[in-house]
């Protein structure tokens, strides 16, 4: 198990998603950042974060895209991507280029907290081969 506060940074568009998942993880004792657009991503982006949390859709960035660079350049980072939209494609598609996790808005207490265990207690992947 992870020792001391986690870094967590959390890219979306929408700011109540933003202040609500910052809140809960906060809770659980992580470090949060949050950015709202991708040019935020471009510029806070390094191997420091434990968890980024990304939403697939935003004005500005496609998060897909986003995920395949970070899976390439940052592998033990775990990025946990969320979407208001998303179907079985994108789900499969995100899973498949990396993604720790695929989580559909609003996303629940009960969800994340259970996502964040397996992640910080070394519990199965969900990946799709």
């Amino acid at each position: 198990m992870r020792k001391g506060p986690t870094k967590i940074l959390i890219a979306d568009d929408d700011s109540m998603v933003r202040t609500t998942v910052s809140k809960i993880l906060e809770m659980f004792g992580h470090r949060v950042e949050t950015v709202s657009d991708g040019q935020g991503v471009i510029d806070l982006i390094d191997d420091s974060y434990d968890v980024i949390i990304l939403d697939i859709n935003m004005p500005d960035m496609d998060g897909l895209v986003f995920l395949r660079e970070i899976s390439r350049k940052f592998p033990s980072t775990n990025v946990i991507m969320i979407t208001a939209y998303g179907g079985v494609e994108s789900y499969l598609e995100a899973m498949n280029l990396g993604a720790y996790e695929y989580l559909h808005k609003p996303v629940r207490l009960e969800e994340l907290r259970s996502v964040m265990k397996k992640i910080f207690n070394g519990g199965p992947i969900a990946r799709v081969s």
